[in-house]
């Protein structure tokens, strides 16, 4: 079936040939792909053209809308919803007077069914296209070679059509150096997404009477609820899938909601727009939810409202675990996923791939740890898998399938599973690369990655490389302020007076007040002098007296800060109240398992090797109020690092001497 869809595609891709020269490469997009949706609907609506022409003409005067599209979609027949209304199909138009055919074309694409109508007026803006086409003198070339192409579903499946969408969009997005991820995922990883999610549903999804709700927040051209749909299907052909979305993407919409049209389902539960910042489907919940949203794209032109949202309404809202940073917008939809979990008995289940950053960037205290946070204490995340590096089409980093509920079963509850599905036996290379895509997932290596989550296998079920289990909690830690006493003296020296000038307090005064300054702080303050901060403080009130300049806290400040000259042999300076004054030079932090006591750590392994060193007490979780912030992360490596010895030095030794006389050999035929 690919190497056909391929052909198609490079067929269909011919086209653009044409319009080399009129259009920009970065524009071929906006005209083949909707005429392959145009296409497709001419070869579905065509046999029942007559039909549907006959029974609008037999429509009652003054029929509502509603009533006119239920009798209408009826005499086309199955679950097809939608129609047109002109009296052209393309082998029609193919026989009219081509001077006609831009007008023929308009009218046949305005006299659709108000639902496709739309697509192509508002998303596809296609009379646009059709007036550019017919300006260049191509649009009958263009339109011809589109009547060649047969895009009946006898003829090409609903699945080979998304897979000629993304073989298009793909080459789009090469030559204009655009990133095809944000439109489509490979479908090994979204079958494997699905395989992962209903892995252990076989009684939910036994027998007859059910209905499976699917949504995705950033649905592209539909490729996930299509196979999550096909996949529900084969397990049970009784149950009934309604596939609900959101895309912001204006082509990426069309072809998803075209493809709605076409497959019976309701079109109006594909919104059009941004997931983050309004969401179609407020109040929604939905048994299976799965998504690939954007990597690493900044929200930096919608934080407003989605931070209005976070601070406002907290938890009541979507986002009241945190923000992440301005510059990755991932968790935020899948803060938005989980707001959306059924609260019944069966619950939600969720299925998302992201790239490393949500496991682990951001400290204790920061939004993306305090989000980790909260979806491991509440336990609603089950499993994570790592996956092979060159798996889509625009980029090759690593990427993670994150699989959440809150209906975990019984013998998972406070655990999460980390499989490490990015060896060499769960992938094989391409044998040709499609943009960065240079890898695949096998339908065996798929098997074995359900196996091994379905199965929650441990370490010591044979899978320790792959696959361990911990406890929430193990992914957690406080982070403790450590300090340690201020030591040190007081010291007049040429670079302390350059510091000293260099400083914002000391450049306020005047010239002759900044002259005195300097004239009498090496001989009140330098020498012999007590430079205690007790003895400092005096000296710096007599050069006050002596210079006649008023030292206020700032400019006391400065000059400390430039005459100071950390001392390990020095006392610990004590504040008013007794207590060793911090050095904020030598503080540190350190990161104290949430299993482990603060106190233990530090007898362990702080105090041992600085003695003199303390926590500060004051440094606070804002949420539990105890000693120390609280920070959640995950973090493979450390799980599952494999120590790769080095080779023997004889070895890369004779490595390095057979490439010498390689090159020596090449030198020889080049001189010769």
């Amino acid at each position: 079936m690919a190497t056909d869809i391929q052909n198609l595609g490079s067929f269909v891709w011919t086209i653009a040939e044409i319009l080399r020269g009129d259009f920009k490469q970065s524009e071929y997009g906006k005209v083949i792909l909707p005429f392959v949706v145009l296409r497709r609907l001419d070869c579905i609506l065509a046999e029942s053209k007559d039909a549907v022409l006959e029974a609008e003409k037999s429509l009652p005067d003054g029929v509502d809308e509603a009533t006119r599209d239920m009798i209408l979609f009826g005499a086309i027949g199955g679950n097809v919803k939608v129609y047109n209304l002109s009296r052209f199909t393309f082998d029609k138009l193919r026989g009219q007077d081509p001077r006609q055919l831009h007008d023929n074309l308009v009218d046949y694409i305005t006299k659709f069914s108000g639902n496709v109508r739309d697509i192509f007026l508002d998303k596809f803006l296609f009379t646009d296209q059709l007036k550019r086409l017919k300006d260049g003198g191509i649009l009958w070339n263009v339109f011809e070679r589109f009547c060649e192409i047969d895009l009946h579903p006898d003829s090409v499946s609903n699945l080979e059509m998304g897979y000629l969408f993304e073989e298009l969009i793909r080459r789009f997005s090469e030559i204009s150096n655009e990133t095809a991820g944000e439109h489509f995922t490979p479908r090994e990883v979204i079958r494997l997404i699905v395989d992962l999610l209903i892995a252990n549903d076989d009684e939910k999804l036994t027998g007859r009477g059910i209905i499976r709700q699917v949504y995705d927040p950033a649905c592209g051209t539909g490729g996930m609820l299509a196979l999550t749909e096909e996949a529900l299907k084969d397990f049970n052909d009784a149950i009934r899938v309604e596939l609900f979305g959101q895309e912001l993407n204006g082509e990426s919409f069309g072809i998803c909601k075209s493809d709605m049209l076409v497959t019976g389902h309701d079109p109006e539960q594909i919104a059009f727009g941004n997931t983050l910042t309004q969401d179609a489907h407020a109040g929604k919940r939905f048994h299976y939810m799965l998504s690939n949203p954007p990597y690493g794209v900044d929200w930096k032109k919608y934080q407003e409202p989605i931070k209005s949202e976070a601070e406002n309404m907290g938890f009541d809202g979507r986002f009241g675990a945190g923000t992440p940073r301005i510059s990755d917008g991932q968790l935020l939809f899948l803060q938005h996923m989980i707001s959306k979990m059924r609260d019944d008995e069966i619950g939600s289940r969720i299925g998302i791939v992201m790239n490393g950053s949500p496991l682990f960037t951001g400290g204790a205290g920061s939004g993306e740890s305090e989000i980790r946070r909260w979806m491991l204490e509440n336990d609603w995340v089950e499993a994570i898998v790592a996956l092979p590096t060159d798996l889509f089409y625009n980029t090759g980093i690593q990427t993670y399938v994150w699989l959440l509920t809150n209906r975990k079963p019984a013998n998972r509850r406070g655990l999460v599973q980390l499989i490490d599905a990015s060896g060499e036996r769960f992938w094989k290379s391409m044998r040709k690369s499609l943009g960065s895509k240079r890898r695949e997932i096998p339908e065996e290596a798929r098997a074995e990655i359900v196996r091994i989550y379905a199965g929650f296998l441990n370490g010591d079920s044979g899978e320790s490389d792959v696959s361990k289990i911990f406890d929430t909690e193990d992914f957690g830690y406080r982070e403790i302020r450590v300090e340690r006493p201020l030591r040190q003296r007081f010291e007049v020296t040429d670079e302390g007076i350059e510091a000293l000038r260099d400083s914002k307090p000391f450049q306020r005064l005047d010239e002759d007040e900044q002259d005195r300054l300097l004239e009498f702080l090496p001989d009140v303050l330098g020498g012999e002098n007590d430079t205690s901060p007790n003895g400092v403080e005096r000296g710096l009130r007599k050069i006050a007296t002596m210079a006649k300049i008023k030292l206020g806290a700032p400019l006391k400040k400065a000059i400390v800060a430039a005459m100071s000259v950390r001392d390990e042999d020095a006392e610990p300076e004590l504040d008013k109240d007794g207590n060793p004054v911090p050095d904020p030079q030598l503080r540190d932090h350190e990161l104290v398992p949430l299993t482990e006591d603060w106190h233990d750590y530090m007898e362990r392994e702080v105090l041992p090797f600085v003695p003199d060193a303390w926590v500060d007490r004051s440094y606070t979780d804002a949420r539990d109020k105890l000693v120390g912030r609280v920070g959640y992360e995950i973090n493979f490596n450390r799980y599952f690092y494999r120590y790769v010895p080095p080779r023997p030095l004889e070895e890369i030794d004779a490595e390095l001497k057979a490439l010498e006389a390689e090159i020596a050999g090449l030198l020889k035929e080049v001189a010769a």
